[in-house]
């Protein structure tokens, strides 16, 4: 069953607002997607990006880590013709 909320809309500086539940379990700071289609709307959280972590700079530094080269050797991971075997 979908539950439903009663929100007001306000001025807030020269544009408008919608003041939410805090029943609906957003933080303060998120940003949204609203989408408008026919006069109704949908908002939802902007999906988050996975952070990347560069470890090029710790290279070396972590002692008894040693680079190993790396081989390029064409490897056979089978196929659709490998099935059943």
């Amino acid at each position: 069953m979908m539950k439903e909320y009663r929100a007001k809309v306000f001025k807030s500086g020269n544009s408008l607002a919608l003041r939410l539940p805090k029943a609906l379990g957003l933080e303060e700071g998120v940003e949204m997607i609203v989408r408008e289609e026919r006069g109704k709307f949908a908002f939802e959280p902007v999906p988050v990006e996975a952070k990347k972590i560069d470890l090029t700079g710790i290279w070396g530094a972590i002692p008894g880590l040693k680079r190993q080269p790396f081989d390029e050797v064409e490897r056979d991971w089978g196929g659709a013709d490998d099935e059943g075997k």
